[in-house]
């Protein structure tokens, strides 16, 4: 049974909210897969924060018109399932690691605000690190010299001290 106008409106609507604080969007082919396999993409993504949902093409495309990512509606063909994230990163991964454990989905293209990828591009950007791993990259890179100069400082006591301890075997052994 088909949807009615007013669910079909409800369904823009839901599409249009998420694509609305969205930073990707990835399309992938699912033509093939079984349900307990979707399930379980979905748990997961869930987990990863990624809204995903199979919908008819021709409500996406009504969806991201007038969107950044309004260039993506050329590659709306198919069977496919939608992976909108607020995390630039989190739904390439998503379907590109799900992507290699069941070889019947098959990322088609993704798109960034006001930039459209192809399978390889979003492959690429699947293959960047995350968010969090960047940070933390950074606060790491950022507190190394910190660090360095503290163990600089904790070092002069202990070569010190060493010194002592040096002296005072010296003396018990003569």
């Amino acid at each position: 049974m088909g949807l009615n106008l007013d669910d079909k409106k409800a369904v823009v609507a839901e599409v249009s909210a998420q694509i609305a604080n969205a930073q990707s969007i990835i399309v992938a082919e699912y033509r093939g897969l079984e349900v307990g396999d979707i399930t379980a993409l979905r748990a997961t993504a869930r987990k990863s924060g990624v809204y995903l949902r199979v919908v008819k093409n021709t409500l996406v495309r009504r969806a991201v018109a007038g969107t950044p990512f309004a260039g993506l509606a050329d590659k709306m063909v198919g069977p496919l399932i939608y992976g909108i994230s607020q995390d630039p990163v989190a739904a390439a991964k998503l379907l590109q690691e799900f992507g290699k454990s069941n070889p019947k989905l098959a990322v088609k293209a993704g798109a960034m605000p006001n930039h459209v990828m192809d399978a390889e591009g979003v492959k690429a950007l699947a293959s960047l690190p995350g968010r969090e791993e960047l940070l933390s990259r950074l606060l790491g890179t950022m507190q190394a010299p910190i660090a360095q100069f503290v163990r600089t400082l904790n070092e002069i006591p202990t070569k010190f001290v060493r010194g002592l301890a040096a002296v005072r075997d010296a003396k018990e052994a003569a």
